[in-house]
């Protein structure tokens, strides 16, 4: 039975402190968009610098930022206009409309509608009796729906454009500029954060399913004649649970356990490529906070699959609010979008290669939703103690670094206070001041927010410069010099020592 509770509580800690709320509140709101407080906005930062940590820095691949709004031309190309289509229904007396898939999902338990097509779509709609989950109407015939955002560029109109789904395009239309920026060598791979929309029918699950959010996708180009990733020795070994097409076509929901190198000799994956970084996406999402043991690679049958997918894994989580919950895609593209680009532009996209052959390259894609992200960060790190709200956030993660406090706001231990704070900020640390009401509750504060350490001047400090430092997750307590702490603390925050090599105990 999946619970809403911690999805209430964790949505609300998030408003209240200033993570995320919805947007347009003042007019009532509208659902599929979220606004960012300050709290949010740092910690969306530090999940993307993780991100690029992982998949870009390490291995030398490239960046771009890419227009959000793109010519019709280009989805036409693509296949967009074609495939980016949901079922819906409307209803017949309050006129809402609705995922039909969603619909048939929450009556009947199945998994997966939308990928058993229009005619069993119609007909579950039909079998289960289906109305409005709103007023009760009835349901009008489901049809096809566009989910982009359609405008028009420039005074006149002249030009229909359409805002972007992915971000994936901005990579294949500017591949020969990626290439040439990579001395023309493959593998390659062009990577991309950026605000993406889609016209979602019925938004639901809050962060889950918006329809403006922060996707990072990255597009690795190589040679289909040499597949091999120079990288994945390191990942190999990596034990995965992995839902294959046979597993999902038989019904099978048990996981298969295997390694990585185990999954790409059987078949399983069809690419050392997509394996590396599916071995990758597994550490990325451990390093937020999610245990090994909760997450899965299921894939897609294929006529789930997007149109232009050979072979596609979910990287899925197990969240106590929604079940097994989607937050990347591992899609081999083959060489689909390139080939479309160039037939729809009509600019060469092939390679040669040192045998005087030409080819176009292929792809494997890697794709995350920042936003849906973040809420498995809060909900992961979400703990209760003693009657206490705790985000026990990963301390690299954290928006705020520290917590300075003195202990009352008299005899000069709020000028201490000060001097420790601009201390740590000229240190380059992320510090949170707050002297408002008693220290238990400033300490909860500092918790629920997710602070990993709070900084305690007292009156021990004015007389031998040394302050307490006290750790969010176990309410243990050292004693440090201040001189000491901007070194210390920076080494703790990047995970080089732990709290008990911070000073001594009290």
């Amino acid at each position: 039975m999946v619970s809403i509770n911690i999805y209430d509580k964790v949505t609300e800690i998030a408003k209240r402190r200033g993570f995320f709320w919805p947007s347009f509140e003042i007019y009532g709101g509208l659902s599929g968009f979220v606004t960012y407080g300050n709290l949010g906005t740092k910690l969306k930062r530090n999940i993307e610098n993780a991100w690029r940590e992982f998949f870009v820095r390490r291995q030398g691949f490239l960046e771009l930022e890419a227009p959000i709004i793109n010519a019709s031309r280009v989805f036409e190309a693509s296949g967009h206009l074609d495939h980016f289509k949901e079922h819906m229904v409307e209803c017949t007396r309050c006129g809402r409309s609705f995922r039909a898939d969603h619909l048939i999902e929450e009556k009947t338990g199945l998994e997966n509608v939308e990928a058993m097509g229009g005619d069993a779509i119609r007909e579950l709609l039909a079998e289960h009796e289906i109305r409005c989950p709103r007023c009760g109407g009835a349901l009008k015939e489901p049809v096809m729906f566009l989910t982009m955002f359609q405008t028009t560029i420039g005074a006149t109109g002249g030009e229909v454009g359409y805002a972007r789904p992915e971000a994936a395009q901005g990579m294949f239309l500017n591949f020969r500029r990626g290439f040439q920026q990579a001395r023309e060598k493959l593998p390659f791979a062009l990577a991309q954060t950026g605000k993406v929309l889609r016209n979602e029918i019925s938004p639901r699950r809050g962060m889950l399913r918006l329809r403006e959010f922060t996707i990072m996708e990255l597009e690795l180009f190589f040679d289909p004649q040499e597949p091999s990733c120079p990288w994945f020795n390191e990942v190999s070994g990596e034990e995965v649970s992995l839902l294959t097409e046979e597993m999902e076509a038989e019904g099978e929901k048990t996981p298969l356990k295997v390694s990585l190198g185990e999954a790409v000799e059987a078949g399983h994956i069809l690419t050392e490529w997509q394996a590396y970084f599916m071995g990758v996406s597994k550490r990325f999402i451990s390093h937020l906070g999610v245990p090994p043991d909760r997450q899965r690679f299921r894939a897609h049958l294929p006529e789930e699959r997007s149109h232009y997918s050979a072979q596609t894994y979910d990287h899925e989580v197990l969240l106590e609010s929604w079940g097994w919950t989607e937050i990347a895609g591992h899609a081999y593209r083959t060489d689909y979008d390139l080939k479309a680009h160039q037939r729809g532009s009509g600019v060469d996209m092939t390679v040669l290669r040192p045998d005087g052959t030409r080819f176009i390259p292929h792809v494997v894609e890697p794709s995350f939703g920042l936003d849906r992200l973040l809420y498995v960060v809060l909900e992961s790190s979400y703990q209760r103690r003693k009657k206490r709200d705790i985000l026990a956030l990963p301390r690299s993660l954290a928006p705020i670094n520290v917590s300075v406090l003195p202990l009352v706001t008299k005899d000069g231990l709020s000028e201490k206070a000060a001097e420790v704070r601009e201390l740590l900020l000229d240190a380059g640390l992320v510090v949170a001041y707050d002297e408002s009401g008693s220290i238990g509750r400033r300490y909860a504060r500092s918790d629920e927010v997710g602070t990993p350490l709070a900084v305690t001047i007292d009156y021990d400090t004015l007389e031998n410069d040394t302050v307490t430092i006290r750790d969010r997750d176990s309410w243990s307590q050292v004693r440090q010099r201040i001189a000491d702490l901007p070194g210390l603390l920076r080494r703790y925050l990047k995970g080089e020592i732990e709290f008990s090599e911070l000073g001594s105990p009290v």
